[in-house]
C-alpha cells in the first residue's frame, strides 16, 4: 500500500492520479464529425453570451472576480469581446500572487498585466501568497488551476501545524484547516457582508452592521453525517480480477478530489464524529472483499445517532426522555437510509429517517435555536430600536420548511400555537412523532405536508401582530409565490435561517423593497444579520436574518 501523506504535506500527484476527469482534459478532435463540432461550437458560443444564473456558485465567483479586477476593467473587456481571451494554455504552469479568498473558499489571484486583465482561481492558497499553479480550465476573465506549490507563504495566516487531516490539500471537503478558527470566522463574516452587498439590492443604510459569526463549540469531530462513495469495478478489472487479500489499487472509497468529480481514497475524516470513523474503517474492508459483486457505484451513509430505546415489555408505559438518560453517553452509527436516527437538542429528542435532512452538527444546534429564541424575544437590555415596548408579545409561531420540527418543537414552550409545513412527507411524519416524543399536545402544535406557501392558507386565524414566521428554505431560497403570500399575511416578525446567504440576501431585499413605501406598521426593516458556523474547516456559512414590521 502506498504511504499516506502526512498532515499538511503537499501531495505530489502520481501518474495514475494525473488521469484527469473530463472537466480537466483538453478538448481533442475525434469521431464526432463536423456536425457535432458545430453543435459544440454553438453551445460554447451561447455559454459565452450568458452570464451566470443569479446567486449560483458561478455567479458568486463572478462577483468576486469583478471585485478583484474592478468593474471598469471588466466592463471594458466585455465591451471589447475579450472576456474569454485567456492568456494561458491548458496545463500551463504559472506563478501568481493571491489577492483574496472568494466567497466559495477559493483563492483568487490577479495577473499583473494591465493590458490583459485576468484572474486565477485555485484552492488552498491565502492572500499575499506567491504560488505556482497549473491551469486546467479557462472561463470568463478567470482560469481555474490546481495548486502545485506555495512559493512565498503568508506566515501570519498559514500554520500547517493546525492541520489534522492527512488528505487536506487534496480532498475537496475542507478549505481552511491551515487557518486559526478566529480567522475562519472572520472570513465567513466577510461572505455575509459581500452577499448583502452583491445580492440584496438594498441601499447601505438598510443593512445593519453584520455581526461576528457565531462559532461551533466543536471544530473537529462534529459532523454527524458522512456520505463517502465508490465506483463499481471497471470492465478491465472485472476481466482480469484475481484473488486478492487487500483492496484493489483501482478501488477508491472516499470523497472527491478538490476541483474534480474523481473519487480519492480516504480512510478517515477528522471532522466526522469518532462513532462514524469507527464504523467506516471496517466497512471499507468489507467493501474491498466484495467489490466485484457491485454492478454500479454506491453512496454510503454513516449517521451518528443515539440508540433507539427498545419497546417496554409487559405493557409498561415509560417516558422516552427518562429512557434517554440511561444512554446519553452511548452513540451508534446508522447506515441504513430508511432506519431511524435519534439525537438530543437541549431538552428535546428528535427522530428522523437517517437518510433525510437534519442539521449535521449537533454541537451548534442549541446555540442556534437559542439565538433564534432571543431574536424573537429580545431582553430589555438588548432590545433593538425596531422593538415597540407596547407591542403585544408573540403568541403564534409559523415554521415554514419545518423539516423534522427543529425550530417548531424547541420554540414551542414559548408560544400558544405552533404550525409547521414541509414538502417531504417523511419529514412531516417525523415532526409529528417528535411532537409526541416531547409530549407537546396536538391542540398546540400541528404539522402538514405541502408547499411552504400553502401554510398561509391554514393559519388565516393567526393574529399577524402576534405571529412569528420562521423560514429555513433549501439553498434555492424562497420563490416569488411564497414571498407574495408572506407579504399578504404580514406577520410582525420574520426570522430567516439560511444555508445559502446569497439567496437569503436576495429574498430579504425583495421583502424590504416591496414594503419600503408602506405606511407605519406595514413596513419591514432588517433588524440584524449574523452568520453561524455549522461546518468548521470549510468555507460554508449559514446565516440568520431578523425582519420586523415598523
Amino acid at each position: 500500500m502506498a504511504e499516506s501523506p502526512q498532515a499538511g504535506q503537499i501531495h505530489r500527484l502520481s501518474p495514475s492520479e494525473l488521469d484527469l476527469p473530463l472537466g480537466k482534459r483538453p478538448r481533442l478532435p475525434g469521431k464526432g464529425g463536423s456536425q457535432k463540432a458545430t453543435k459544440r461550437s454553438k453551445k460554447r458560443q451561447q455559454k459565452r453570451t450568458d452570464l451566470p444564473e443569479l446567486c449560483s456558485s458561478e455567479d458568486v465567483l463572478w462577483r468576486d472576480v469583478i471585485a478583484v479586477l474592478g468593474k471598469d476593467v471588466v466592463d471594458k473587456a466585455l465591451e471589447d469581446g475579450k472576456e474569454f481571451d485567456s492568456p494561458f494554455d491548458f496545463h500551463q504552469e504559472v506563478e501568481v500572487e493571491v489577492s483574496t479568498i472568494g466567497s466559495n473558499g477559493e483563492a483568487i489571484g490577479r495577473l499583473r498585466n494591465e493590458e490583459r486583465p485576468w484572474t486565477v482561481i485555485l484552492p488552498f492558497a491565502l492572500p499575499g501568497e506567491k504560488v505556482k499553479a497549473r491551469i486546467y480550465r479557462n472561463a470568463r476573465l478567470h482560469s481555474f488551476a490546481d495548486l502545485i506549490e506555495v512559493i512565498t507563504p503568508n506566515t501570519k495566516l498559514r500554520d500547517s501545524s493546525r492541520i489534522k487531516c492527512q488528505y487536506f490539500g487534496t480532498c475537496g471537503g475542507c478549505q481552511y484547516q491551515m487557518l486559526s478558527y478566529e480567522t475562519q470566522l472572520d472570513l465567513k463574516r466577510d461572505v455575509v457582508v459581500k452577499a448583502y452587498k452583491n445580492f440584496s439590492d438594498l441601499v447601505e443604510s438598510s443593512v445593519p452592521p453584520i455581526e461576528s459569526t457565531i462559532g461551533s463549540p466543536l471544530q473537529y469531530a462534529y459532523r454527524t453525517k458522512l456520505t463517502p462513495h465508490f465506483e463499481a469495478p471497471p470492465k478491465s478489472a472485472k476481466k482480469n480480477q484475481a484473488p486478492s487479500e487487500g483492496k484493489p489499487e483501482w478501488l477508491k472509497i472516499g470523497f472527491n478530489r478538490a476541483g474534480t468529480s474523481k473519487t480519492m481514497d480516504i480512510e478517515e475524516c477528522p471532522i466526522a464524529t469518532s462513532v462514524i470513523n469507527e464504523a467506516y474503517r471496517p466497512a471499507r474492508e468489507n467493501i474491498a472483499k466484495n467489490i466485484y459483486t457491485y454492478k454500479r457505484g454506491v453512496s454510503l451513509l454513516y449517521r451518528d445517532s443515539l440508540p433507539i430505546p427498545s419497546a417496554p415489555s409487559g405493557g409498561e408505559n415509560t417516558d422516552p426522555v427518562d429512557d434517554l438518560s440511561a444512554c446519553l453517553e452511548t452513540h451508534v452509527c446508522v447506515t441504513d437510509q430508511r432506519a431511524t436516527a435519534r439525537e438530543k437538542v437541549g431538552d428535546f429528542i428528535f427522530e428522523y429517517k437517517a437518510g433525510s435532512f437534519f442539521q449535521n452538527n449537533n454541537s451548534v444546534l442549541v446555540p442556534l435555536t437559542t439565538y433564534v429564541h432571543d431574536a424573537i424575544f429580545p431582553s430589555k437590555s438588548t432590545e433593538a430600536i425596531t422593538i415597540d415596548s407596547d407591542a403585544p408579545q408573540p403568541t403564534h409561531l409559523v415554521d415554514a420548511y419545518c423539516g423534522a420540527g427543529l425550530f417548531a418543537i424547541t420554540l414551542s414552550p414559548h408560544f400558544q400555537t405552533v404550525a409547521g409545513i414541509e414538502l417531504s412527507k417523511d419529514s412531516i411524519k417525523a415532526a409529528k412523532t417528535n411532537a409526541e416524543l416531547n409530549k407537546i399536545p396536538s391542540e398546540k402544535i400541528s404539522f402538514r405536508a405541502g408547499d411552504a406557501a400553502d401554510i398561509f392558507a391554514t393559519v388565516g386565524e393567526f393574529p399577524p401582530d402576534k405571529t412569528v414566521l420562521i423560514i429555513d428554505p433549501p439553498r434555492t431560497g424562497c420563490d416569488d409565490n411564497f414571498i407574495q403570500q408572506l407579504l399578504k399575511f404580514r406577520c410582525k416578525t420574520v426570522v430567516y435561517v439560511s444555508c445559502n446567504v446569497h439567496t437569503q440576501a436576495r429574498d430579504v431585499g425583495k421583502i424590504l423593497k416591496a414594503t419600503e413605501d408602506e405606511e407605519q406598521g406595514r413596513k419591514y426593516v432588517l433588524e440584524s444579520v449574523r452568520g453561524f458556523d455549522l461546518f468548521p474547516q470549510t468555507a460554508h456559512v449559514e446565516s440568520v436574518a431578523v425582519l420586523r414590521l415598523v
